[in-house]
């Protein structure tokens, strides 16, 4: 795995560089920089690789993953006080008898980087079916300090309703694991307390604004792929209704609204197939600040979208032989943008 050259990516707001930091990855699915400026990217199959000093090596102690269809080790997130607590979360696959299902782990990373150190399970998805597809799966912190995380329905269109499973849900987790008070749903018979919100399909990206919003990117079928402003207690309306039809060409529920199920703030005709969203609040592009970045897997481009208010439009789409399948795309910490091609198996930085 060796850095690549530094080439120009054209943007409506002129050339940027981008460079390859590491390539050679294999299935790679989430990046993080860490404060020393080494990467932590997560393999699909299970691995965690550190990128420092344009070397790479594995830190062991993850967790034992599920890597079958779209399950495996996903998303990768460094607590705000990773500084000091050296503590990270990690969302898997985790084994469940016949299936399995997304979780969510803690874990500190050894201070040489090698290793992660009692790594424990926060949260673990209620078993929900034994498809290997639709695991969701970022986890955030919010400004709350309380840790959200994406499902998917797991395939199973109606359970996206069924409150009963995390299926096509939010959830939001203490950093303990414990239930927060203050979650929507708590107490009340017949609803899993975790939930936040539900009615989601797939959503494979999750950033916050500026103020502390929650943001999600996920797959519709054919057609119908969206951005949500994510909202306690809110239904998003998967299967009921959808701006998308069945990969069959048939209806998907009774049409693209219904009383009580929220709009989405943009959506996409046909689908990009959506992974990995970035609102950005850096300096080196000051032109994009606020702005919302979304990889596309399908289209092989970053899509660029301006915010206002409660919705989204897609201004921009940046794209190269960089964005081969974009599936994750991070600000670090200096305003530089991270993402990553899975096409092309490497990270790169775009810069200016």
């Amino acid at each position: 795995m060796t850095p690549g050259i530094v080439l120009a990516l054209n943007t409506d707001q002129g050339g940027v560089t981008t460079a390859a930091v590491v390539t050679g990855l294999d299935q790679p699915w989430a990046v993080v920089q860490l404060p020393d400026g080494s990467l932590l990217v997560t393999e699909r199959a299970g691995n965690l690789v550190r990128i420092a000093d344009s070397a790479a090596s594995r830190v062991r102690g993850v967790p034992r993953v599920a890597a079958e269809g779209q399950g495996g080790l996903l998303d990768i997130t460094l607590a705000r006080d990773f500084a000091t607590t050296r503590t990270l979360f990690l969302t898997y696959s985790k084994p469940q008898g016949g299936g399995s299902g997304t979780a969510l782990a803690a874990a500190e990373l050894s201070t040489d980087g090698s290793r992660l150190e009692n790594l424990r399970d926060l949260f673990e998805s209620a078993p929900g079916g034994n498809t290997n597809r639709h695991f969701g799966s970022r986890v955030v912190e919010g400004t709350d300090g309380k840790l959200y995380v994406t499902i998917g329905d797991r395939g199973d269109r109606p359970s996206a309703q069924d409150r009963t499973l995390h299926n096509g849900s939010i959830v939001r987790v203490n950093r303990d694991g414990t239930v927060p008070d203050d979650n929507p749903f708590v107490g009340q018979a017949d609803v899993l307390p975790e939930i936040w919100s539900y009615g989601h399909r797939n959503p494979q990206g999750a950033g916050l604004d500026a103020q502390g919003t929650l943001w999600t990117a996920e797959h519709g079928a054919r057609g119908g792929d969206e951005v949500n402003r994510v909202q306690k207690g809110a239904n998003f309306g998967w299967p009921v209704i959808s701006y998308g039809v069945h990969y069959s060409g048939g209806k998907i529920g009774d049409g693209t609204s219904a009383p009580g199920m929220e709009q989405p703030a943009h959506y996409w005709d046909p689908s990009i197939a959506p992974s990995g969203l970035m609102v950005y609040q850096g300096d080196m592009f000051p032109e994009w600040k606020g702005d919302m970045f979304v990889g596309s897997l399908k289209f092989n481009y970053i899509s660029r979208l301006e915010i206002s208010g409660e919705d989204a439009r897609e201004v921009e789409q940046i794209e190269g032989d960089e964005t081969a399948r974009v599936r994750d795309i991070v600000e670090a910490p200096d305003g530089s943008i991270l993402f990553i091609s899975v096409g092309n198996g490497t990270v790169y930085r775009m810069a200016r």
